[in-house]
């Protein structure tokens, strides 16, 4: 969507407010001002109808920008970016980390299992419990080397890939914690696993290797 940003709340217990109220795609190419919504809503916020702001999908720059707006005007300014971060997918690395971990905003992780990628799909393929089709099949073998090398570390850790990709985001500086939607009891179970998972140095090592990060721009690319 290139219009007006996307503003999403959520309401508390507390009647006519919301506890963060968070924006995502923002207008590109309309002219909307980064961090106008967030950051310049100063009636909103010295009122209390808005205790939190946060964004969604912000680059670097837009996080940079809507943080030092705040501070201008003295508010608080952002306090979470969701952004698609794990451990196939690390691009944040590059730009939007190091700004959210400099302005002190939290990032909360969403596709934290990269569409189930990370989950032990081809596990799940070999015990007939997942049946791959579409452009699904078509990621899975552009990647199966590397998931292949992925799910037999997991398995010597003895744990399960899905669980192993949630704590590896939990040792991420600046990460607070990934978006997870379990859908039964089991997964949640499951999911709460993630948190006593222990990843020394040389598995996160392991993990770097197979599912290569970024440095902080420019480093990464110009030396």
């Amino acid at each position: 969507m290139t219009g007006k940003p996307f503003l999403g709340g959520r309401i508390i217990a507390h009647p006519g407010k919301v506890e963060i109220l968070k924006v995502s795609r923002l207008g590109r190419g309309t002219g909307t001002p980064v961090g106008g919504d967030l950051a310049g809503d100063g009636g909103a916020c010295r009122a209390g109808k808005i205790l939190y702001a946060g964004s969604s999908n912000f680059a670097g720059w837009h996080i940079a920008r809507a943080s030092e707006t705040a501070r201008a005007r003295g508010f608080l300014g952002l306090v979470s970016e969701q952004s698609l971060y794990n451990l196939m997918t690390r691009a944040i690395e590059l730009e939007v980390l190091p700004a959210a971990i400099a302005y002190g905003v939290g990032v909360i992780p969403w596709s934290p299992l990269e569409g189930g990628l990370l989950g032990g799909v081809l596990t799940a393929e070999r015990e007939g419990r997942r049946r791959l089709a579409g452009r699904a099949k078509a990621v899975v073998e552009q990647h199966r080397d590397r998931i292949e090398a992925y799910e037999e570390l997991c398995g010597k850790l003895g744990e399960q890939p899905a669980n192993v990709a949630l704590a590896w985001l939990l040792y991420r500086r600046g990460v607070t914690a990934p978006i997870v939607g379990p859908r039964t009891l089991a997964q949640l179970d499951g999911v709460q696993r993630a948190l006593t998972v222990a990843l020394d140095p040389d598995i996160l090592g392991q993990l770097d290797e197979i599912f290569p990060g970024y440095k902080p721009a420019p480093e990464h690319y110009a030396w």
